[in-house]
């Protein structure tokens, strides 16, 4: 799929993980510049994921659930994983 005006397209899931992300982020107290440096972002890379628009690798994920303190699927998932 292609890009509308400039904007690139915005995988579904991106999308999801990053709300997730802002959502747990805020939850929790930290700004976008604590996360993204505890996570190895710049903070406009962490603002990108939380927009949807840039990939959250695997080691990205897990290392802001161990930040946030939460279970790995906290991110990847709505619904409990056990």
């Amino acid at each position: 799929m292609g890009s509308v005006l400039g904007f690139p397209h915005v995988d579904p899931y991106d999308a999801a993980v990053g709300a997730r992300l802002k959502r747990w982020r805020e939850k929790r107290g930290l700004s976008v510049d604590e996360l993204a440096r505890q996570i190895d972002l710049t903070p406009a890379e962490e603002r990108l994921a939380e927009a949807g628009r840039a990939h959250l690798t695997t080691a990205q994920i897990g290392a802001a659930t161990s930040v946030l303190h939460l279970p790995l699927w906290a991110l990847v998932s709505d619904s409990r994983a056990y």
